[in-house]
């Protein structure tokens, strides 16, 4: 593997959370492969930098538990199947990444074991010592959690000094910018800042997980080529979360 100065790299581990939204592209429902054989190779560029990779993998481009739960689904059926949501997007993830030379494991909070290992704390941090891109799957396996808060569960058990969050959007804003033109993105911001403030980043469990951990969250547009590299070499895009 080539790597390149040590000294370069702002983060030696990081959890890089991709919504499902982010790995639709331009569609509008489901999976673009473009989009995903883009995001390997991204992943590929940091690997190869000699930085240790997990990634989160969200569903919402397939299926979304809060809105199949406000459809009249019981809320904890409604989730199960978002957790499976995100077993397919891994496992495309995963094709992708290995198609192009880059050993991965998929590792599930639900057991499937004919398609994925169970998740197991000590032997995704081996993979990730012996050169492995570790995705993980299925959220928590509970319901009731989204994937954001699996990121950051997962984010913390790995010992990750950060987590980056792809999404649609190029950084955290005081509102819907969509909505609201006029609205104002932050470069950096504090966690306390952005909970009182009800800031659309993560659930407030998730960010309470990178509070007491001390994990930075990065928000920045994961379409955007290069962005995953910059992140890591510490560039400034899109929205640090941070004490």
């Amino acid at each position: 593997m080539v790597t390149e100065e040590p000294t370069k790299l702002l983060y030696k581990r990081v959890l890089l959370k991709i919504s499902g939204e982010a790995l639709m592209g331009q569609r509008e429902f489901g999976l673009d492969p473009a989009t995903i054989n883009r995001v390997a190779e991204e992943v590929k560029q940091v690997h190869a930098l000699g930085v240790e990779c997990c990634l989160g993998i969200g569903g919402g481009n397939i299926f979304r538990g809060l809105a199949g739960a406000s459809q009249g689904m019981q809320r904890a059926s409604a989730d199960y199947v978002g957790m499976l949501a995100t077993v397919m997007n891994a496992l495309a993830m995963q094709n992708s990444l290995e198609q192009i030379g880059v050993h991965t494991r998929v590792q599930s909070a639900i057991s499937m074991q004919a398609i994925a290992e169970p998740y197991i704390r000590r032997r995704a941090i081996r993979h990730l010592e012996k050169g492995r891109v570790v995705i993980f799957a299925a959220g928590t396996g509970n319901p009731y959690f989204t994937t954001d808060t699996a990121a950051a569960l997962r984010a913390s058990e790995m010992g990750c000094e950060a987590l980056l969050k792809g999404t649609k959007v190029d950084g955290v804003y005081s509102a819907d910018p969509k909505l609201h033109p006029d609205a104002q993105r932050y470069e950096q911001i504090s966690y306390n800042e952005a909970l009182m403030k009800r800031l659309q980043v993560m659930d407030s469990t998730a960010f309470s997980l990178c509070m007491d951990n001390k994990i930075p969250i990065l928000v920045f547009d994961m379409l955007q080529p290069t962005n995953v590299r910059d992140a890591v070499l510490g560039k400034r895009i899109g929205t640090l979360v941070t004490d």
